[in-house]
């Protein structure tokens, strides 16, 4: 494989992560009306008996409920749920470094699988602590699993590329 073709996959690996980190963010703006519409989806008869056996039912119609009384009550909560999704975009634009040099930004990729990782122990051990179901902690397991994927690929093919550099020059 030429050095063109590695750079190109590690840039579309990149841009797949740097579009789910975004997706995330802009996602964490509007809660209420997304878990309204996940509340309506649950109750549909299809879905309502596995949702009632996973334990995601009840959960969810009292997040749409605790969300609907502190959005009116005490909409200043909001605002962490704000700063969440920024979180998100400005981690995104961490990762247009390595979009554009790939080689020389090599440790925002490592940041990257370290923040993956460190996702699994706080979702679960601090789902814990906050009451969150067993089920949906595994949800939020799966982003980091995930987010690890197209990371793994990047620093594979990154290790090759820096095997291609004359006396690597470029580290």
């Amino acid at each position: 494989m030429t050095r063109n073709d590695r750079l190109r996959r590690v840039r579309i690996w990149l841009a797949l992560f740097i579009a789910g980190l975004v997706l995330s963010g802009v996602t964490a703006f509007p809660v209420p009306p997304e878990v309204r519409c996940l509340d309506h989806l649950l109750h549909n008869a299809s879905l309502q008996p596995i949702a009632q056996s996973a334990g995601l039912l009840p959960f969810v119609d009292r997040v749409d409920e605790a969300l609907d009384v502190t959005g009116l009550q005490y909409p200043f909560l909001a605002y962490g749920t704000d700063w969440l999704a920024f979180a998100h975009l400005v981690i995104a634009i961490a990762f247009l470094g390595p979009l554009a040099d790939p080689v020389r930004n090599k440790w925002v990729v490592t940041f990257g699988l370290i923040a993956c990782a460190a996702v699994l122990p706080l979702a679960l051990i601090a789902g814990d602590i906050r009451g969150i179901p067993i089920a949906w902690r595994l949800v939020d397991c799966s982003f980091g699993v995930v987010g690890c994927i197209p990371l793994l690929f990047c620093r594979a093919q990154l290790r090759a590329l820096e095997r291609m550099l004359p006396n690597n020059d470029e580290r």
